[in-house]
C-alpha cells in the first residue's frame, strides 16, 4: 500500500498542478531554458547597464579636481566596490524579493520564481539565488547554470537547487477550487499540532488530492486518501484523535499550516512597517522616543 501511495503521489506532483494557500488552483509549467536564457539576458544586461553608468559617474567625480575625495584613492576605491556589490548583489535580491519573483526580465517572458512547493519565495530563498548567481553567472558568464538547467527536469540552475526553488511560466489559467476550512471537531487537536517537519511537496500533494478528490472515482479516492493521510501522519505530533477520516485530517493539517504562514507573514510585514517607520523617524525623535519609554 505505501509502495502504491508513493508512485500516485509522483504522478500527482509531475502533473504541476499548484494549490496556493488560498485555494487556487494553477496549471503551472516549468519556463523553458530558452525563456530562462532571455529573462537573465533582459536582467543582467539591465544590471550591466546600471552598474557602469554609477561607475561612470563615481570616475567622473574621482577625476573631477574640484572633488572632496578626487585625491582619496582608498575612498574611490571603497565606492567603486560598493557600487559593484549594489548591482550585483543588493539590487537583484531587492528586486526579486519585492516583486515576489518576478524581475524586468522573467516580467518580459511571463515567468516568476516559486518554492518547490508553488509558495511565494522568501529573503533565503532569494539571498541563496543571489549570491550563488555571483558564482554561476557573473564570474562563470553563465555557464554552469545553462548546463545545469539543460539536465534539470524543472530547467533549474545551481542557485534554484539549494534555495529549493524553480522558474514557472505565469501566464496561465487560474480556476478557483473550494476553500480549505478547518473540522470544527479537529480545530482543538490542530492548534496544538507540530507541523514543522512536513515536507512542502508533501503538502503539495495533499492539496492536490482535496482540490480534485470530488472528480475522482470513489475506490480510487479513498485509497489515495487513506495513503496520503498516512504519509502525512508520520509528520505530524501528536496524532490526530482515533476514528478520524483521512480527508477530515488532511483538512485539517493544511488549513493549520495556512493559518500559521498567514500570521507568520503578517508579523514579517508589521515588523518591516516599524523598522520603516523608525529609519524615518530623525535622530532625535528616535531618542524622544526611546526616553518615552
Amino acid at each position: 500500500m505505501v509502495t502504491e501511495s508513493s508512485t500516485s503521489s509522483e504522478r500527482m506532483i509531475e502533473r504541476e498542478l499548484m494549490v496556493t494557500g488560498e485555494a487556487v488552483a494553477l496549471e503551472v509549467v516549468p519556463a523553458t531554458v530558452v525563456s530562462r536564457i532571455l529573462s537573465g539576458l533582459i536582467d543582467y544586461t539591465a544590471y550591466s547597464v546600471g552598474g557602469a553608468i554609477s561607475l561612470f559617474v563615481v570616475m567622473i567625480l574621482a577625476i573631477n579636481e574640484r572633488s572632496e575625495f578626487g585625491d582619496n584613492l582608498a575612498f574611490i576605491r571603497a565606492i567603486i566596490s560598493l557600487v559593484i556589490l549594489a548591482w550585483i548583489v543588493v539590487i537583484p535580491l531587492l528586486t526579486e524579493l519585492l516583486s515576489r519573483g518576478r524581475s524586468l526580465g522573467r516580467m518580459v517572458t511571463g515567468t516568476r520564481v516559486v518554492r518547490d512547493d508553488g509558495g511565494t519565495v522568501r529573503l533565503r530563498h532569494c539571498l541563496v539565488r543571489t549570491l550563488l548567481a555571483v558564482v554561476e553567472i557573473w564570474l562563470a558568464s553563465a555557464v554552469p547554470a545553462v548546463c545545469t538547467s539543460v539536465v534539470s527536469k524543472r530547467g533549474k540552475r545551481l542557485g534554484d537547487m539549494l534555495a529549493g526553488t524553480y522558474v514557472v511560466r505565469d501566464r496561465h489559467r487560474s480556476s478557483m477550487a473550494p476553500p480549505l476550512l478547518m473540522p470544527p471537531e479537529l480545530a482543538g487537536w490542530a492548534a496544538g499540532t507540530d507541523l514543522r517537519a512536513l515536507p512542502g511537496g508533501l503538502s503539495l500533494t495533499a492539496r492536490t488530492f482535496l482540490q480534485r478528490a470530488s472528480s475522482m472515482d470513489a475506490g480510487y479516492r479513498s485509497h489515495l486518501g487513506l495513503d496520503l493521510a498516512s504519509q502525512v501522519q508520520a509528520y505530524v505530533s501528536p496524532p490526530p484523535p482515533a476514528g478520524t477520516h483521512p480527508e477530515r485530517f488532511l483538512a485539517a493539517v493544511l488549513t493549520e499550516r495556512r493559518n500559521r504562514e498567514l500570521v507568520l507573514a503578517t508579523r514579517d510585514r508589521r515588523l518591516e512597517e516599524e523598522v520603516r517607520r523608525d529609519m524615518a523617524r530623525p535622530p532625535y525623535e528616535v531618542g524622544r522616543e526611546t526616553r518615552r519609554r
